[in-house]
């Protein structure tokens, strides 16, 4: 099988081999819990729980691990904001987090470390980070020794020369290189620390990552991820740290998911366009937000706009209106034990399944995936089983369609939920974006179907038209008159 995978340290697509024959040691860079995550925070997690799901899918053993940052200036400066201890700050994040990852109906990852567990084996890591003359101490503050590491600058791209001429605030002189970074700092006053060697302080940022992969991983993984903002400085101090601690290759594979823009802008405080993931699917969906996330290529810029997000209601629906369809041929209509699947519908799903295999395995091209998902629900529609209640093979064609769609549901975290339900929940959304009451929609119709009943098509047809003009479909049904916002 070939699975490539673009490695950020080659600059190119590389076929993927595993450290350990059938399995996978995926790390993901988690988040510093001092607030809300927003939506751009959010694209790794729900890219990188598909890219677990499909490499088990392709048969590899995948441990993931994500951690949190519950130590950090950020938090620190809250908690003596809000007069409470840092640990409430993180905890409360967390907490958030959690509660916004289950709401995306995302699978757990198999462990979420958090720094402060780690801070016996953080010390012994910068221990022997000098023991190997990577590192030095002064007046209790430990560094990085860049000029030990001959490849520093080799994921990121960047040179030394480039890195000392970068310096935007005042250099330590304590340093031997400017460049060098801190693995242990000094507590200062009325900050959690912890005991060390060199006195009480706290880690860096950096070399948490470093050794709870050594911790729960080991010397070496095969994937590490992260946003693309990490590469530098985070990632590249991570792989100086790595390596020159156990003098191993520190990861295999580096790959990084690109930005989310907002309307064309990158998201900053100065702009005011950050939006809290929660907030985004309180206005949209959660569906809305994965498809969205899925429908991009992860290393290229996701920018989501009012248009890209209409699109993104419109395919959504059409791939629920089709389940509810099969849900409903499924319930309601009879079959047998000779019935079979239509042959040319059978025939497509198993094109279409090689067209993604190929797709997801040539770097994860999940952009192709959903195309193919909307090529399965045309070829489904073109069918018109709802049409043909005595066509005994209706329901397993039916059945094979929604059986097809969960198989990739399940992978994407899409598509699992009950399709009347989705549909019912973006009528909502829509029709408040429009500033419409459904009550006055359902007058509407009852309105019409009153007229029709009174055989007054004039006035049928005039409630027709004024729910057009409002944006509502509808159609006349064995059950009734279903309706939906038009998207």
């Amino acid at each position: 099988m070939s699975f490539t995978i673009y490695n950020t340290l080659s600059k190119q697509k590389e076929l993927f081999k595993p450290i350990e024959e059938g399995k996978v040691k995926l790390y993901l860079c988690g988040p510093t819990v001092y607030g809300l995550l927003h939506i751009g925070n959010f694209r790794g997690p729900i890219f990188f729980n598909f890219a677990r799901n499909w490499m088990e899918h392709i048969g590899y053993d995948v441990t993931f691990v994500y951690n949190y940052t519950d130590v950090d200036d950020k938090i620190i400066n809250k908690a003596i904001d809000e007069g409470v201890e840092a640990s409430e700050v993180s905890e409360r994040y967390i907490a958030a987090f959690q509660e916004d990852y289950k709401r995306l109906g995302l699978r757990p990852h198999d462990h979420n470390p958090k720094v402060t567990e780690y801070m016996d084996e953080i010390v012994e890591y910068v221990q022997k980070l000098i023991s190997e003359k990577k590192a030095y101490e002064v007046d209790g503050e430990v560094f990085y020794d860049i000029d030990s590491y001959n490849t520093y600058g080799q994921l990121s791209g960047m040179k030394l020369d480039e890195l000392n001429a970068g310096q935007r605030v005042e250099v330590d002189e304590r340093k031997k290189n400017p460049g060098d970074f801190v693995l242990w700092k000094p507590a200062k006053e009325g900050e959690p620390s912890w005991s060390s060697p060199w006195g009480e302080g706290r880690p860096g940022w950096h070399i948490e990552c470093s050794a709870m992969i050594k911790s729960i991983l080991g010397n070496s993984i095969d994937i590490h991820g992260g946003g693309i903002d990490l590469i530098f400085p985070h990632h590249e101090n991570e792989r100086a740290q790595g390596e020159g601690c156990t003098g191993c290759k520190y990861v295999n594979y580096w790959m990084h998911n690109n930005f989310i823009n907002m309307k064309g802008e990158k998201m900053s405080k100065s702009l005011g366009n950050i939006i809290p993931a929660r907030t985004f699917m309180d206005e949209y969906h959660p569906e809305v937000f994965k498809f969205l996330v899925l429908s991009s290529h992860y290393r290229s810029v996701l920018n989501v706009s009012d248009d890209k997000i209409e699109q993104t209601f419109s395919g959504l629906v059409r791939v629920y209106r089709a389940l509810k369809v099969a849900n409903d041929i499924v319930s309601n209509f009879e079959t047998n034990d000779s019935a079979k699947v239509n042959k040319k519908f059978a025939e497509s799903l198993k094109s279409l399944d090689k067209k993604i295999e190929k797709s997801v395995n040539d770097d994860f091209g999940t952009g192709d995936l959903i195309a193919s998902i909307y090529e399965a629900v045309r070829a489904f529609n073109t069918l018109g089983l709802e049409k043909k209640k005595k066509d005994v093979n209706s329901v397993p064609t039916a059945n094979a369609f929604k059986e097809w769609v969960h198989k990739y549901g399940k992978l994407t975290a899409l598509f699992d939920e009950d399709p009347a339900k989705v549909l019912s929940e973006i009528n909502t959304i829509l029709l408040k974006k429009k500033n419409i009451e459904a009550s006055f929609v359902e007058e509407l119709l009852a309105k019409r179907s009153q007229a029709r009943e009174d055989k007054d098509w004039e006035s049928a047809d005039k409630v027709r038209d004024e729910l057009h003009a409002l944006g509502i479909d509808f159609q006349d049904t064995a059950n009734g008159v279903e309706w939906s916002v038009k998207v």
